[in-house]
């Protein structure tokens, strides 16, 4: 008779027990030191192998040869078991059997010994289902049952049950199979049953269990109808509705080779299947592609990518339009291949002021060799505009109150005639300058101020010693010092205003010889 895989399969002892060892080695250890309790809960995914685990155990404990760990299957208590129909193992479904009196007649039950076998078993599945009522009339019996009572629970939601419940039985968590575990299975099962497959087909199928192995199951039942008894990757992706993986691969190429037209292409595609689903298999790809220690991306790039698909998940679940997010998904996912590591972002920039250093200390040969008349190349010319383009107000007055006097061995020399406002001002951006004066010409340039005063009335007079007397606004005789005037003046008038000066102490006076 034809049986479904998840049936025919059915592990019927600890050693074919599917990725619960932890829950083996404990039964089995149980069973063969006589430390036997009188109630256990089993608790886990779907699938995971709970009830398979109930059946197990309670051959054990019925078995002629036993208890044993290994029961013998050949006597008529492991035969009726493996038939079920044996009379001392009763099963109970509680999501069905739930009110209080599926459980007072179940007490009733245990009022009578076993019929033939050592004990009287109840397996109670989906035990969560039960009543509050019905489950605080299990308690007492769950409790002290008789000696020849045995209760296994199974249930996949151990928090909906009471806890005076958890406080009377043995609690064994089983896990959720790994996929490893899975396809070896599927492997064993495909070979026993000579069918053909791909083993990317299968991977496909066990990703899909999401850790039921019945569930998983299931599924390869229907993908042996479905692909003809020969399981092949590209069919197994449209019964499934995903994506096929070298799809996936070739979209990550797009992306990591900023070709923003195949990238539409495939988000055209994409609106074929669920949103949610091209976000899995890509994640799924991804961690793949990690754990093989895959060379297609870069640590920095599987860190970010990562946290793009996970952002893409959450806002499936915000937003009703999946082509949307798939395209913002995308266009993340390119701009995160332009970011940089910090590191790389220091060593570009440790690159570029090298290069800097180099171009200035050129820069400033050419500046030392060529004449005034060249504007662009004056280095008082080039701060100076590097100070206008950073604070404009400072420009103003380093050009107003600054005179450029040299450039050599690194030393920047200017004299300044800044008083009140404009010395702050100079202060309070000094730093600035010496930070653009190692920019423009290297770290090792240092400035140099002269300061100097402006040309006041009493510096004229030093000059002419003996002032004339001014009658009239006309200065007789005056050439002699007015020579002598221009001589000096550049002590005490740096910027030429000598007429202004002039104007200041005289009134504009009309020199006559």
């Amino acid at each position: 008779m034809l049986q479904a895989l998840a049936i025919k399969y059915r592990p019927k002892n600890f050693n074919e027990l599917i990725g619960q060892n932890t829950v083996s080695i404990s039964l089995k250890y149980a069973l063969e030191n006589n430390r036997l309790a009188h109630a256990y809960l089993f608790s886990g995914l779907r699938g995971s192998g709970k009830t398979s685990s109930a059946r197990i155990f309670s051959r054990a404990l019925v078995c002629e040869k036993g208890p044993s760990a290994n029961p013998c299957g050949e006597c008529s208590q492991c035969v009726s078991s493996l038939n079920g129909s044996n009379i001392d193992i009763i099963e109970m479904d509680a999501a069905s059997h739930r009110s209080l009196e599926d459980i007072q007649e179940l007490i009733e039950q245990v009022k009578y010994a076993p019929s033939l076998a050592r004990f009287k078993i109840f397996i109670i599945d989906e035990v969560h289902m039960l009543t509050p009522q019905a489950a605080n009339a299990l308690l007492k019996t769950l409790e002290e049952p008789p000696s020849y009572v045995k209760f296994i629970l199974a249930t996949t939601d151990p928090l909906k049950l009471p806890a005076t419940v958890l406080s009377r039985t043995q609690h064994f968590r089983f896990k959720q199979i790994s996929q490893h575990e899975i396809l070896k299975h599927l492997e064993w099962i495909l070979d026993q049953e000579k069918i053909n497959y791909e083993e990317e087909a299968l991977r496909l199928i066990a990703r899909s269990g999401n850790g039921s192995l019945r569930d998983t199951l299931t599924l390869l039942d229907q993908a042996i109808v479905y692909c003809q008894n020969h399981i092949q990757t590209e069919k197994i992706t449209t019964m499934l509705g995903f994506l096929d993986p070298a799809k996936i691969e070739e979209f990550y190429q797009a992306i990591l080779s900023n070709d923003k037209d195949k990238v539409l292409e495939f988000l055209k595609e994409f609106e074929d299947y669920e949103a949610n689903n091209v976000i899995d298999e890509m994640i799924f790809f991804l961690k793949n592609a990690f754990f093989a220690k895959n060379n297609l991306f870069s640590m920095l790039i599987y860190e970010r990518f990562f946290r793009i698909l996970s952002r893409a998940k959450t806002m499936l679940n915000s937003s009703d339009n999946d082509s949307f997010v798939l395209c913002v998904m995308a266009f993340m996912l390119i701009e995160a291949t332009h970011l940089k590591s910090i590191d790389e972002a220091i060593n570009t920039q440790e690159t570029k002021q090298t290069n800097l250093a180099i171009h200035t200390n050129i820069q400033e040969k050419s500046i030392l060799n060529t004449t005034p008349k060249e504007e662009n190349s004056n280095p008082y010319e080039l701060l100076l505009k590097a100070i206008y383009k950073r604070d404009y107000d400072l420009g103003e007055v380093f050009k107003k109150t600054t005179n450029f006097i040299s450039f050599k061995d690194d030393v920047f020399s200017i004299n300044s005639n800044a008083k009140d406002e404009d010395r702050n001002t100079l202060n309070n951006g000094f730093k600035l300058i010496k930070l653009l004066l190692s920019e423009l010409f290297g770290k090792n340039t240092q400035i140099k101020i002269q300061k100097i005063e402006n040309l006041q009335t009493q510096n004229l007079q030093d000059v002419f010693k003996t002032p004339p007397k001014i009658e009239n606004k006309v200065v007789p005789n005056l050439n002699e010092h007015f020579e002598n005037f221009k001589k000096d003046a550049k002590k005490y008038d740096p910027k030429n205003e000598t007429k202004e000066a002039l104007d200041k102490l005289f009134g504009s006076p009309q020199i006559q010889n």
